[in-house]
């Protein structure tokens, strides 16, 4: 099974609208995907935080770590 690449608003701007396609859409698809990204984000690092140590350490994360993850805002890669 091949693994698949990310892809980013930028691709799907210029693959799916092509450069022809009206500004607003262009925009809107951006917007549409950034939220996207923000709400991946906030779910990961609320799950983060309800893991519990013993997978924390699995993973290779202390408490503290996994702590400081999970306050930093959505918007924050």
């Amino acid at each position: 099974m091949s693994q698949q690449q990310p892809v980013f608003a930028a691709q799907i701007i210029n693959y799916d609208l092509n450069l022809n396609a009206p500004v607003v859409a262009r925009f809107a698809l951006a917007f549409a995907v950034t939220v996207t990204k923000w709400h991946m984000r906030n779910s990961t690092r609320k799950a983060l935080a309800q893991l519990p140590d013993s997978l924390l350490c699995d993973i290779g994360l202390t408490r503290d770590a996994a702590y400081t993850e999970a306050r930093r805002p959505f918007w924050r890669a």
